[in-house]
C-alpha cells in the first residue's frame, strides 16, 4: 500500500467495529461534510508522515483517464467517511457474486475459494480495527476491491465481472436496511412490552383524558398506555411491509443494462435469502423507493414517540404533577440546584426532528432524477444512516424511561374533580330517558353552567337542582356521576370501561407473549 504524506489516520467509531480512515496523500486535516459525520470525527493520535508526496494510486476506473483528480474534487466525491459501514454487505454480496460466477463458468472454483478466502481475511481485519480504510479508494467497494487485488492478486481483478457499483451499492443498501428493520421491530416490541407491564401496574387507576389539551373524560391510565401500544403495532406493521419490498435483489443488473453474461441472477437472491431478483435492470439501479418508505415508516414512528415523550414531560411538571421519573432517567441542571428534568424525553421529541428531516433530504434529492443511476443516489446513505440510529435511540430511552416513572396516584385522584369529566355520561343518562342527544348536551350544558355558578360538582348538585334544569332528573342520575360511576358505564368495544379495558390488557399480553 502507498504511504502518504503528512495523513492523519482517523478512526470509526466505537460503536462498531472498524479500523483506520486514511485520507488521499495530500491532505493533512479533516474537512468538509466528514467534519461534522460522527463516523471518522475523532482523529487518532498516531500520524505517518514522510518528507516527499508519493505518486497517487491509480482508480481501478481510471483506465480511459490521463490525469487524477483534483484534491478538491476527491474530498468532495469521496463516500468512505461513512459508507464504510455496509462493509459487512459489501463482503456479502461479493461472496454470493463469486459463487455465482463460479458456478456460472466465469471463473475458476479456484479463484472463487481465493477470493472468498481474502474477502474473509479483510473482514476479520475491518472487526479487529486493522484495516485501512483509503480516501483516494473513495468508497467501501473500491476499498475492498483494492485490498483484495493487493492481498490476493489476479483472481481479484475477476470479481467485478458482471457487477458496476450501481448494482452493487443498492444490494449492500438493501441488505443493511433488512437488518436495520430487524433491530427497530426488536426495540419496538421491547417499549410495547414496558408499557403492557407499566399499565398492569395500575389497573384502576382513573386518569384525566384531555382533547384540546383541556379535559374530556375520565379513562383509565392503562387505556391511555395501550393507545401507545396500539401506535407501535402500526409502526412495526409499516417497517414490515417495507422490508418485504426491500427484499428484492438488485445484484447483477449491472450500471443499467444488465449484462451479455451468462450469469444467474436467481442463485444470487438466493444466495442473499433475498425473495428474487428485481424484474427490471433499470429501476434495480435507480430505485430507492424502499429508502424512502423505510425512512417514511421512521418519521411516523419518531412522530408517535415524540408525542408520548411530550406528554410525559407535561406530566413531569410541576403543573401536573402526575408521574415522577426516577433520578436514572433524569438529568439535572448547572444553576439551579433543586430541578429534576426529564431530559431523554424531551430529547426523544427534539430528535424526531433530525428523522422527519433526514425523510425530507431524501424526497428532495429524489423529486427530479433522470433513469437511471445518478451520482446525487450518494446522498442518501447519511440521512438514512442518521434516521436508523435515531430511532433506535428513541426506543431504547423511552423503554428505559416506561420502566423507571411512578404515576402519583393521590395527586392523579386529588385532580379528578376540576373539569366536569362526568358530563358527556350524564348526556348518555339522559339519551337513556328517551331525550334526543342534542337536547341532552343542551340540557347538560345549562347543568354545569349551574356548577360554575354553585362553584360545585355536577355530582354536588341537588336533584332539586337538576330538576330545575329538566324535569326528566331522577334519583338514579348519581349512578352516573363521579369520575369512578363515569368510567364504569363504558361499555363499547375498545372503550376505557373497566372490562374493555382488562380485555384489551390481556390481549396484548398474550400477543407480546408476557407471562401474566
Amino acid at each position: 500500500m502507498a504511504a502518504t504524506s503528512q495523513s492523519l489516520l482517523f478512526r470509526a467509531p466505537a460503536s462498531l467495529p472498524c479500523a483506520r480512515i486514511a485520507p488521499s496523500a495530500s491532505r493533512v486535516a479533516l474537512r468538509g461534510r466528514s467534519a461534522a459525520f460522527p463516523a471518522i470525527a475523532a482523529a487518532s493520535t498516531s500520524m505517518a508522515s514522510s518528507e516527499s508526496e508519493d505518486k497517487k494510486e491509480a482508480k481501478l476506473w481510471g483506465g480511459r483517464f490521463e490525469e487524477g483528480v483534483t484534491d478538491a474534487v476527491e474530498r468532495f466525491t469521496e463516500s468512505i467517511s461513512y459508507d464504510w459501514q455496509l462493509y459487512k454487505y459489501d463482503i456479502m454480496g461479493s461472496k454470493a457474486h463469486a459463487s455465482m460466477l463460479a458456478a456460472q463458468g466465469l471463473i475458476t472454483a479456484g479463484d472463487r475459494d481465493i477470493i472468498v478466502e481474502g474477502l474473509d481475511q479483510i473482514e476479520r481485519l475491518i472487526q479487529e480495527g486493522k484495516f485501512e480504510w483509503r480516501k483516494d479508494r473513495e468508497d467501501v467497494h473500491m476499498n475492498i476491491e483494492a485490498a483484495l487485488i493487493d492481498r490476493v492478486g489476479e483472481p481479484a481483478k475477476k470479481l467485478h465481472t458482471a457487477r458496476s457499483r450501481n448494482d452493487q451499492i443498492v444490494t449492500d443498501l438493501r441488505l443493511w436496511c433488512r437488518d436495520s428493520i430487524d433491530k427497530i421491530l426488536i426495540r419496538i416490541k421491547q417499549l410495547q412490552v414496558a408499557l403492557v407491564m407499566l399499565a398492569s401496574k395500575y389497573v384502576d387507576l382513573i386518569v384525566p383524558g384531555y382533547t384540546h389539551l383541556q379535559r374530556a373524560q375520565p379513562v383509565l391510565l392503562p387505556h391511555l398506555l395501550l393507545s401507545y401500544v396500539e401506535q407501535l403495532e402500526r409502526d412495526a406493521g409499516r417497517l414490515v411491509n417495507c422490508r418485504e419490498r426491500v427484499n428484492f435483489c438488485p445484484l447483477g443488473a449491472c450500471a443499467l443494462a444488465g449484462t451479455g453474461l451468462p450469469i444467474d441472477r436467481f442463485k444470487t437472491a438466493k444466495d442473499l435469502k433475498f425473495t428474487a431478483p428485481m424484474k427490471n435492470s433499470i429501476d434495480a439501479v435507480s430505485d430507492r423507493d424502499f429508502v424512502l418508505e423505510f425512512l417514511s415508516a421512521n418519521s411516523i414512528a419518531a412522530v408517535h414517540l415524540s408525542r408520548i415523550g411530550e406528554e410525559w414531560v407535561l406530566w413531569a411538571s410541576e403543573e401536573f404533577g402526575f408521574l415522577t421519573p426516577s433520578d436514572s432517567v433524569s438529568t439535572g441542571s448547572s444553576i439551579m440546584p433543586q430541578k429534576k428534568n426529564p431530559d431523554p424525553m424531551e430529547l426523544v421529541r427534539g430528535k424526531s426532528a433530525r428523522v422527519v428531516g433526514d425523510l425530507m433530504t431524501v424526497l428532495v434529492l429524489c423529486k427530479g432524477l433522470p433513469q437511471a443511476y445518478n451520482r446525487d443516489l450518494q446522498e442518501d446513505k447519511e440521512p438514512l444512516f442518521d434516521s436508523v440510529k435515531a430511532i433506535l435511540g428513541m426506543l431504547e430511552v423511552c423503554t428505559e424511561f416506561a420502566q423507571n416513572i411512578t404515576f402519583n396516584s393521590k395527586r392523579i385522584q386529588s385532580s379528578l374533580p376540576a373539569g366536569y369529566l362526568d358530563a358527556t355520561t350524564l348526556a348518555d343518562y339522559l339519551v337513556k330517558k328517551g331525550v334526543p342527544f342534542r337536547t341532552s348536551h343542551e340540557i347538560v350544558g345549562r347543568s354545569v353552567a349551574l356548577c360554575t355558578t354553585k362553584n360545585c360538582q355536577l355530582g354536588e348538585l341537588k336533584l332539586d337542582d337538576l330538576k330545575a334544569v329538566h324535569p326528566v332528573f331522577e334519583n338514579d342520575v348519581y349512578e352516573y356521576l363521579g369520575v369512578e360511576n363515569a368510567v364504569n358505564k363504558f361499555i363499547s368495544y375498545g372503550s376505557t370501561g373497566s372490562e374493555q379495558v382488562k380485555e384489551q390488557l390481556e390481549d396484548w399480553r398474550i400477543q407480546l407473549g408476557i407471562s401474566s
